[in-house]
């Protein structure tokens, strides 16, 4: 019961500390705006890879991992997660 209480007490706190950085610096606004484009773009590359999947033969999930190695590392991770799946799995 205390240990759930600390929980809700320590997210409560990072949550107020997050806020009052995002307003103490502007440009934290721009970094969560791209931080999301890029997470839209890559879930989208993912989308269009799975919706030529059945000419391809190739399907990779849509999951966080994937979403965040091609968000992260762009084409190139996209086609790194393509050459995983045709050679390993």
């Amino acid at each position: 019961m205390i240990k759930s209480y600390l929980l809700w007490g320590i997210f409560s706190i990072s949550g107020i500390l997050l806020v009052f950085t995002l307003f103490r610096h502007r440009f934290a606004f721009n970094w969560i705006g791209y931080l999301c484009l890029n997470v839209a773009i890559a879930a989208f590359l993912l989308y269009i890879v799975n919706l030529l999947g059945p000419y391809t033969r190739v399907e990779v999930p849509i999951n966080a991992t994937t979403v965040g190695t091609v968000s992260v590392l762009g084409v190139p991770g996209l086609l790194l997660l393509v050459a995983v799946k045709l050679w390993i799995v």
